[in-house]
């Protein structure tokens, strides 16, 4: 059975995203965009440095 995209938009919606995940989207979309500038970016180098950053709150 097919689902409509607003369908599949409000049960997006509910979604709940724990720090983790926000944190290894987080890396990911970084290691994304600067390996495309930089091949020598590895994603531990991403990792590395994210952890060394001061922890941010979430509004």
């Amino acid at each position: 059975m097919p689902t409509s995209i607003s369908q599949l938009i409000e049960m997006a919606k509910a979604v709940q995203v724990t720090d983790q995940q926000r944190e290894a989207q987080r890396c990911s979309f970084v290691y994304g965009n600067t390996a495309i500038e930089n091949s020598r970016i590895t994603e531990e180098m991403v990792s590395r440095n994210a952890a060394a950053m001061p922890s941010r709150s979430h509004e």
